[in-house]
C-alpha cells in the first residue's frame, strides 16, 4: 500500500486564518504566529466551515476493491480510479487479509477461489466476452488505484472515521497515512489527532 500526496492547496493555515477573519473582520489580529491559535479556536469553537478553503489530493495504489468501495462512500470528496472496464486484469494483484493469511486452511481455501476467479475471468474473454462484463467475477481482493481530492473538513470527518479501532484495518492504514502526512503539513488543523502507533489507530483529543 503506498499514499502519495499529489497537491495540497499552498500556505493552507494562512488562508484558512485570512478567510475566518473576515467572518469577524479582526484583521489587524493577524500576527507572525496567529495562526495556530486561531484554527484551534475555529475547532474548538465548531466553525470548520472556514477549512473548507483548503484541499489535499492523495494518489493510494496497492489497496483492494474492498478499500475503495468503502472510501467512496465519503460524498463530499472528488475520486478517479482505474477501471475495470478499460484496463485488463488478467494479470490481477490481490490483497489478503492478515486473518486469512495467517490462517492455513483459509489461506488455501481463498487462494483456490481467487485462482478460480483469474481462471474463469480469463477463460470468458477468450469466448469473446468484453473486459467490461467479464469483470463481474472479479472479487473484492484485487488490488486497485484511486486518487481522492477533499476539502480539510472533509479530511477531518474521513480520519475520524476511519482511524477508529472500529474502522477495517485495511481502510484504517491507508487513513492513518493520509494523517501522518497531513498532520506534518497542517499541524495546526490535524494537531488535534492523537496516533497510536502500538494500537494502529487515532483519536480526536480536544483543543
Amino acid at each position: 500500500m503506498k499514499v502519495e500526496l499529489l497537491a495540497i492547496t499552498p500556505d493552507a493555515e494562512r488562508l484558512i486564518e485570512v478567510a475566518g477573519r473576515t467572518c469577524y473582520l479582526s484583521f489587524d489580529k493577524i500576527t507572525g504566529d496567529s495562526t495556530e491559535k486561531f484554527i484551534r479556536m475555529l475547532i474548538k469553537s465548531g466553525h470548520e466551515s472556514v477549512l473548507e478553503h483548503a484541499y489535499a489530493t492523495f494518489r493510494i495504489t496497492g489497496g483492494s476493491r474492498a478499500f475503495t468501495h468503502q472510501i467512496v462512500r465519503h460524498r463530499l470528496c472528488a475520486f478517479s480510479q482505474q477501471s475495470q472496464r478499460y484496463v485488463d486484469e488478467k494479470g490481477f494483484n490481490i490483497i489478503t487479509p492478515p486473518s486469512i493469511e495467517q490462517n492455513r486452511e483459509a489461506k488455501k481455501m481463498f487462494d483456490n477461489f481467487i485462482k478460480s476467479a483469474k481462471d474463469t475471468y480469463i477463460k470468458l474473454q477468450s469466448m469473446g466476452i468484453r473486459k467490461e462484463d467479464a469483470r463481474f467475477v472479479l472479487p473484492n481482493a484485487v488490488e486497485s488505484e484511486i486518487v481522492i481530492s477533499a476539502n480539510f473538513r472533509e479530511w477531518r470527518h474521513i480520519l475520524k472515521e476511519r482511524c477508529d479501532k472500529s474502522a477495517q484495518w485495511e481502510i484504517r492504514e491507508i487513513a492513518l497515512e493520509i494523517l501522518r502526512i497531513l498532520k506534518s503539513h497542517a499541524p495546526a488543523i490535524f494537531g488535534d489527532f492523537e496516533i497510536d502507533n502500538d494500537e494502529r489507530i487515532a483519536k480526536m483529543i480536544r483543543y
